[in-house]
């Protein structure tokens, strides 16, 4: 596929990264112990290996990766999204000294390169001229996201990731400060009718 100079070294980047990933979440599989975790693994590793498939094929194929992201939902499973169900927030401290890695590191790991590859992609996406392999990183950030956000409930559950309630009074100050802007008023409405944006959906099918 003909690529930009920056676009290619970009691919480049993310195809070490999915590299990366991928191998960890191999040694992960094989070494987790929780069951929870690993079906979170075992449900995402297929799409982490068309990830990087889609990536090494618009480096080698003419027309680029023929295969296609699933736009994944984001599937809420907490009670409450803004207090953590964990009575208590285990301490940790780094170790100095390691043979193998527990599932509260893996999934710190694991967690940690969900959020760095969701930036990546976002910020390659912003900078990526040819539309097929822009819309690709498009969809491999909100994959990210959604892993990632899978991942954050899984810690969330077990007390290794502190979730607690904004000040009420605070965010009641903040959200006074700004006025919705009516969105029938004729300039909206005549922009609207002359200027069609292209959609393919809306953000209610991307949660559940």
């Amino acid at each position: 596929m003909k690529l930009a100079a920056h676009e290619l070294h970009d691919l480049h980047e993310l195809v070490m990264s999915c590299l990366n990933t991928i191998t960890n979440m191999a040694y992960m599989l094989q070494n987790v112990q929780d069951a929870d975790f690993k079906s979170i693994l075992e449900r995402h590793f297929p799409l982490h290996v068309r990830d990087y498939n889609m990536k090494v094929e618009f480096l080698n194929a003419t027309q680029g990766a023929e295969e296609e992201l699933p736009i994944l939902k984001i599937n809420g499973e907490l009670d409450d999204f803004t207090v953590s169900p964990a009575s208590v927030y285990p301490a940790v401290q780094p170790r100095t000294v390691v043979t193998n890695l527990n599932d509260r590191e893996m999934a710190t790991a694991y967690l940690l390169t969900l959020k760095r590859a969701g930036r990546e992609y976002a910020w390659t996406a912003m900078e990526t001229a040819n539309p097929k392999l822009r819309s690709f990183h498009e969809t491999a950030f909100l994959m990210s996201c959604s892993h990632a956000y899978d991942m954050w409930q899984y810690m969330v559950k077990k007390g290794y990731y502190p979730l607690e309630p904004a000040d009420q009074t605070m965010t009641g100050k903040i959200g006074a400060v700004y006025q919705v802007v009516p969105e029938d008023q004729p300039q909206i409405q005549q922009y609207l009718s002359q200027h069609q944006n292209p959609t393919q959906g809306t953000n209610s099918q991307l949660y559940q």
